[in-house]
Parts: structure tokens; C-alpha cells; sequence
């Protein structure tokens, strides 16, 4: 314990600041005492050798020992001066106003994200964990730090290192159809932070946004918090479905759609209206966000093109993360903007938003690069296609004369859809997760006024094992068929 940084923080009230040295010592150790800094049985110094820390004399610290013991505080014995227990209560204080008005208006009523916490069947989102080759990331972490020199321990650059944004690039090209240099591609830290971008740096407060309905509680948290208006526009089986009426009455500065693997019900945006979507945007002057969330995992069918490499200069924000396709806790995502917002995007982040967490991202970049990222994505295809089949095979044997699955031609999820619009599926989930099955209700990613005939479960399978399949569908179609 530092007794003289003890000493020094202590200030007594304007009231008592002519006090003399013994009673402020005595008030200090004191209050020290109460709020647990002093714990009980923690022996003081003794009072030669805290008057010659403190620089005061021996009767003041043997004036405030003695005062402390007399008030129960402390208690003596042959080997010095003892901190008493105490149990001491405190009457219930009231709320200062500014705690009981919480968080600020603009925070009320966001929907809340998925919980971290809920993992296994059928969470969705959530990645084969136990098959990410640990060992192989430890060792490329240990040579990117191996690597690292004292300037890269400082804030990084604002778009990210450049190694990982030209494996993405490259990677991209390849791999999606993308039209792009590195200078495009910015580092963000997952999705979420990726979207919280595009809101606040590519909106202003009030202009509407159209989300995919249903759709992204992410996303609409997103827009929300940066005060922008949400306007939900329907989903069908090819994907986000605009009306002439919408263009006209509800023009949007920022358009939110996942045209590979639609979230939650895994339509597929067609060509069709992939090209529609682009000229139309262009010409309401509106940016397009492209969430290509789990675009890596196409289990039927070749891979299809992203929006942002169907024609020159599209106004897309594209957006990718690799917490599909490692691991959630890596915390590393991307935007890819068109090439005449990249300088002024990264001269706000310089300003505004420092990076840093250099090794991982360079650990990254060779997992990228070595070749050890399309091996691992081809692995995880080959399993999750497995799973895939494994429950829909289930879910069809049990469910197929009430519902009907969709959505499984790609990612790492499905939708299943109840054929009966008047089934509560906020109940049949809520009975589900009593029993350690998480099944997120499809009516519950609502997004806007507008109704949506969407009644069902959100099924993730990538973590399910092929063995365990058929016996969760068991107590799935349980529960449901005993509504």
C-alpha cells in the first residue's frame, strides 16, 4: 500500500479543509478503511515508520490510530496496529437523476444481437469451431510478432496493414468476381463495426435506408443508432423485391441487402435483379451495402458473382468478415469502397478512428497468401455440405407435411418456413431454447411496418455434428408438432 499516494489522493470537504494534519490523517485512513481500500486484517504501518513516509510527526499518526481504535476500526496487538472486520451496511441511496435516465434516446429500442453465449444447435452465424486448425494460427502469430518492430507497436494505418488488404484483394478477384485494388479495402473489425461505418461515414441522420424484410437485426441496429430511418422492403424467393412506389416515396441514400445467402431465409438474389438493383440505385444516387456474410460456402451450383464486379463503378459498399470463415473472436472484417470514396473514407479514418492489432492481421495475411485459407474454406465447404444434408434429410422425414425448407443452397444456415402462417414460432423457439436448442423464430427479423408472411425457424447447422442431427430434429418436430 502507498500510503503517501493514499494521502495525497484524500481531500477532504471544502468544509474541512482547515483541519488539522491529525484529523485529515484520521479521516483518511478512515475512509480508506470503509470503502475496503484498507481490508480487514490488513496490518497499518507502524507509527514511526508512517510518520517518516508521510512526512509528519509521530503524534499525528499515534493521535489518528489511537481515534480509530476507539471507534472499532482498528484493533491492536503485540505486533502492531490490525484493520478490524467490520460489517458495515449503507441505507439504500436514491438514483442520481442523470443514472436513472440510462442510455441516450437514440439507444432506445435496438434490437439485440445475437447472443455470444448461445452456441451449438442450431445457432446461426456461428462456425465449425472445433475444426479451425488452432496450432497453424498459434505458429503464423508467433512469427507475424517474431516480425514486429517497435514503430509497428504503434497505431497502424487507418485503412489496415497493407499485406492483408492485398490478400483480400487478390483473394476477392479470385474468388467473388470483384473489381478492385487494395486501396479499396479497408480493415474494420467484423461486421458490425463495417456497418456502424457505412452508416455514419455514407449517411446523414434522417435519410432512409432500405433493409431486406426480414432481415439483419444487425443491420438495423446499425442504421438506428446513427439516427438514419429504416424502411423495410419485402423479400421473395429471389431475393430483396422493390415496388416502382418504393424508388418514388421512399428514396434511399443507403440500400442494406445479403444477395448471396439472403439473412435469415437464404433466398438467393437473382442476376435479374442484381443488374436491376445496380442501375437503379445509381440513379436514385443511392450506395448499395453488399453483406456477402458466408458467400464462401455454396453447396449447390457454381459460386456466383458479388454485385460489386457485375459493372464498372458499381455504387456498392461491400462488405466480408471472416468470422464465418475462422472464428468469431478474430474480430476482423472489411468494406471494399468504389475507388472515388477510398481517399476521402481514408482520410476520416485518419482523423478519426486509429488502427492497431498489427500481428493478427499480419497473421492473416500469410494464412491468406500460404495457401492455408483455401484449403481451410474447401475443408469447411465439404463438411457443412454434409451437415446441410444431414438435416434437411431430417427435417423433410419429420416436418415435410407442415413446413417447407429453404434457403440451403448455401452458408451455413437455413430457413424453415411454417406452412401455417398462424403458427407462433416466438413460442415454438421459446420452448426449444428450455431445451438447449437455439432456434431463432423468423418472425422476429420483422424490419419496418410492413407485414411479412414469414413464420418459422432459423436453423444454423455448421456446428452440428452428421451424428446428432436426426435426434435434435426429433425433439425440433416435437415441440412443434405438439402446438
Amino acid at each position: 500500500m502507498d500510503y503517501q499516494l493514499l494521502f495525497n489522493a484524500h481531500q477532504p470537504l471544502a468544509a474541512q479543509a482547515r483541519w488539522s494534519q491529525q484529523r485529515q490523517l484520521h479521516d483518511c485512513l478512515r475512509s480508506a478503511i470503509r470503502n475496503g481500500t484498507l481490508a480487514a486484517g490488513v496490518r497499518l504501518l507502524a507509527s514511526r515508520t508512517l510518520a517518516q513516509e508521510l512526512g509528519l510527526s509521530r503524534n499525528t499518526v499515534l493521535y489518528a490510530y489511537e481515534q480509530l481504535a476507539t471507534e472499532g476500526f482498528v484493533h491492536t496487538d503485540r505486533r502492531g496496529t490490525v484493520v478490524a472486520r467490520l460489517n458495515l451496511t449503507t441505507p439504500p441511496q436514491p438514483t442520481p437523476p442523470a443514472l436513472r435516465t440510462g442510455l441516450s434516446r437514440r439507444t432506445q429500442g435496438l434490437p439485440a444481437l445475437a447472443n455470444s453465449e448461445l452456441s451449438g444447435a442450431f445457432a446461426p452465424g456461428v462456425p465449425a469451431l472445433r475444426d479451425f486448425p488452432r496450432t497453424l494460427w498459434r505458429r503464423l502469430l508467433d512469427r507475424a510478432w517474431a516480425s514486429l518492430t517497435p514503430a509497428q507497436l504503434n497505431y497502424a494505418d487507418p485503412a489496415g496493414e497493407p499485406a492483408l488488404r492485398s490478400a483480400i484483394a487478390d483473394h476477392l478477384r479470385v474468388a467473388r468476381g470483384a473489381v478492385l485494388d487494395s486501396a479499396q479495402v479497408f480493415i474494420t473489425d467484423g461486421t458490425q463495426s463495417s456497418l456502424d461505418l457505412c452508416a455514419r461515414a455514407f449517411a446523414d441522420p434522417g435519410d432512409k435506408v432500405w433493409l431486406e424484410n426480414p432481415g439483419y437485426q444487425g443491420a438495423l441496429a446499425a442504421f438506428r443508432a446513427a439516427q438514419l430511418k429504416p424502411i423495410g422492403i419485402v423479400v421473395d424467393a429471389q431475393g430483396l423485391a422493390p415496388q416502382p412506389s418504393d424508388w418514388q416515396r421512399h428514396r434511399p441514400k443507403l440500400i442494406y441487402v445479403t444477395p448471396s445467402h439472403q439473412y435469415p431465409v437464404g433466398s438467393v438474389m437473382s442476376l435479374e435483379r442484381r443488374l436491376a438493383l445496380i442501375a437503379q440505385a445509381r440513379s436514385a444516387a443511392a450506395l448499395i451495402i453488399e453483406d456477402d456474410y458466408d458467400s464462401e460456402f455454396r453447396h449447390d451450383g457454381p459460386p456466383l458473382a458479388c454485385l460489386q464486379g457485375l459493372a464498372p463503378d458499381a455504387p456498392v459498399l461491400y462488405l466480408g468478415t471472416f468470422s464465418k470463415t475462422l472464428f468469431p473472436g478474430l474480430r476482423i472484417g472489411f468494406v471494399v469502397v468504389p475507388a472515388a470514396l477510398a481517399e476521402p473514407l481514408r482520410a476520416l479514418l485518419a482523423r478519426a478512428s486509429p488502427r492497431g492489432r498489427t500481428a493478427d492481421q499480419l497473421a492473416l495475411a500469410e494464412f491468406m497468401r500460404s495457401g492455408q485459407f483455401s484449403l481451410h474454406l474447401r475443408r469447411m465447404r465439404r463438411l457443412y455440405r454434409q451437415r446441410r444434408d444431414a438435416l434437411v434429410a431430417a427435417l423433410t422425414q419429420q416436418l415435410g407435411d407442415v413446413a417447407e425448407v429453404l434457403g440451403g443452397s448455401a452458408g451455413m444456415h437455413l430457413a424453415l418456413r411454417l406452412r401455417d402462417a398462424r403458427c407462433d414460432d416466438v413460442q415454438i423457439s421459446t420452448q426449444l431454447l428450455a431445451q438447449g436448442i437455439v432456434a431463432p423464430a423468423l418472425s422476429l427479423h420483422a424490419v419496418g411496418q410492413r407485414a411479412q408472411p414469414w413464420r418459422g425457424l432459423l436453423l444454423g447447422y455448421a456446428q452440428v455434428p452428421v451424428a446428432q442431427m436426426a435426434e435434435l430434429v426429433d425433439k425440433l418436430a416435437r415441440v412443434i408438432w405438439a402446438l
